[in-house]
């Protein structure tokens, strides 16, 4: 239940950053790959917000 918790709490915190709430408002980059290998299909993925010098990337 933790996790779930975590990830809702980043969520949260890059839509206030998406929207304006703080400042002007910061374009979040998404980035998301689907594949297939010999051992099965895979997806994964992130989204990160770029400010000044200050870079953050979650990914799945």
């Amino acid at each position: 239940m933790t996790t779930l918790r975590v990830i809702a709490l980043i969520g949260a915190v890059f839509t206030l950053a998406a929207c304006g709430v703080d400042g002007e408002p910061v374009q979040p980059t998404l980035n998301a790959n689907v594949g297939v290998s010999s051992s099965g299909a895979y997806v994964n993925g992130g989204v990160g917000l770029h400010k000044g010098p200050v870079s953050v990337f979650f990914g799945i």
